[in-house]
């Protein structure tokens, strides 16, 4: 399993509704898209001579299976799952198949000041570090602390 940002990407999964970002609640979540996140990531990765591999999907399968690739194929898991924070056992078991991957957990909101349902997340029973109402800035926060778990001098991490 490639471990190291010099030899594989950092994958940033992205769950439901996160394709209208931008659109939805910006109130909420921002006016930012998430092609902005996109490229936010890949120059905070850059600056570690690293690179990203961004993903969007509505569907909990797609996510899994895109989670079953990253542990063969990059270096770590930036994952925003959405709702499925909330409800997805299938994905936290795959995140726990991802033995020695790094995993960083982002919320765009702070979901401990929204509704009671969203203060639990399954996802952040594997992550490594949890972000949350930090904007679309979360990810940049995370893409930092994946390229210090998985690049040079990882060990002292």
């Amino acid at each position: 399993m490639p471990r190291n940002l010099a030899d594989a990407p950092i994958m940033i999964l992205n769950g439901p509704n996160l394709n209208l970002l931008g659109q939805r609640q910006p109130e909420i979540y921002g006016r930012d898209r998430l092609a902005d996140v996109e490229a936010l990531c890949a120059r905070a990765a850059a600056a570690h001579n690293g690179r990203v591999d961004l993903r969007q999907s509505n569907h909990e399968g797609e996510l899994v299976d895109w989670i079953h690739e990253a542990r063969l194929n990059h270096c770590g898991i930036v994952i925003n799952p959405g709702a499925y924070s909330h409800t997805s056992v299938a994905i936290l078991d795959a995140l726990n198949a991802c033995d020695g991957l790094p995993v960083m957990e982002v919320h765009i909101s702070n979901i401990h000041r929204r509704e009671s349902f969203r203060h639990h997340s399954y996802v952040s029973l594997r992550a490594d570090g949890v972000i949350a109402g930090c904007g679309v800035q979360g990810y940049v926060f995370a893409v930092e602390r994946i390229a210090a778990l998985a690049g040079p001098g990882a060990a002292e991490a």
